[in-house]
């Protein structure tokens, strides 16, 4: 168990840096999720072919790993949605609901009861960004759409449980990412036809972004990511990942000066999100020792 919570805690710690480049990359996020998911899609199919350590998968388990996907690519869109409308900080401090929707969603699709106690390390949860909400107005959008990003966050950790015995989780990547890609295509229009004269040519430095964006970002963590929800809850999975905003606003203040935009009321909201994740954590390994 130990080994598996130092993988959850290194692909936190690689989550951090998302929202960076989220910022650092000029092009619209419709199109940052594209070409991440174009990007990701090209390596792996490359690597599974070189190590011929591709598996072939029944057509109804294609659909379903790629329905999954599409939940990360959306997850993927609001997410960088929110960082353009409002700032790293507010993008990946909304990710902290992600618990919350878990503690809702996966007793629904799991049909077991709802744990009362889950629910209550939420509850201070969305009290935190109910305070960084009242913070300032103008970051109210970008706010919005972090909270339907974390939704989508939710509905994918869930979902990926469920699918992730169909294979090695390398191929299980693959197959969610180009099947996301394809399903995204087809939902992107809609979101483009709002979003009129923006740009979808990334500068050289985008592209060396978007390389490690990929590899790192993506691929390593997702990877590290799949091999953990095979031995600990999809609830824990995403409420540990509330310490990404922990990274993310230290790196986003040291980059982009983001300390100067924040107030008390942020930092006194993100001190309850964070208590969450200790509560979590502790009663996590309590559990565990009893169990032993």
């Amino acid at each position: 168990m130990k080994e598996t919570f130092l993988k959850l805690h290194l692909s936190i710690f690689i989550a951090g840096f998302t929202g960076i480049f989220g910022k650092l990359i000029s092009v619209n996020e419709v199109y940052l999720v594209l070409y991440r998911m174009a990007i990701t899609s090209l390596i792996l199919l490359l690597f599974l072919s070189l190590t011929k350590k591709i598996v072939r998968l029944k057509n109804i388990d294609i659909l379903r790993v790629a329905g999954v996907g599409l939940l990360l690519g959306l997850h993927w869109l609001f997410f960088y949605g929110s960082i353009k409308a409002s700032n790293v900080s507010i993008g990946v401090i909304c990710f902290s609901l992600v618990g919350c929707f878990t503690a809702l969603f996966e007793p629904l699709i799991f049909r077991k009861k709802i744990s009362v106690k889950e629910l209550l390390y939420s509850l201070l949860t969305i009290i935190g960004i109910l305070l960084i909400f009242q913070f300032d107005s103008q970051y109210r959008y970008g706010i919005l759409l972090g909270v339907i990003s974390s939704a989508f966050a939710a509905l994918f950790t869930i979902s990926n449980k469920k699918v992730s015995g169909k294979c090695t989780p390398i191929n299980l990547l693959f197959y969610e990412i180009i099947g996301g890609f394809i399903l995204l295509c087809i939902v992107v229009p809609v979101y483009i036809h709002h979003l009129p004269d923006i740009s979808f040519i990334p500068t050289k430095a985008d592209i060396i972004y978007l390389l490690v964006l990929s590899v790192i970002c993506t691929i390593v963590m997702y990877i590290l990511q799949i091999q953990v929800l095979k031995k600990v809850s999809a609830f824990t999975v995403n409420l540990s990942y509330n310490l990404e905003p922990v990274y993310s606003i230290i790196l986003a203040m040291i980059l982009f000066g983001e300390a100067k935009e924040l107030n008390p009321a942020f930092y006194f909201g993100l001190s309850l999100i964070l208590l969450s994740v200790a509560l979590k954590s502790l009663e996590a390994f309590r559990n565990k020792a009893q169990s032993q």
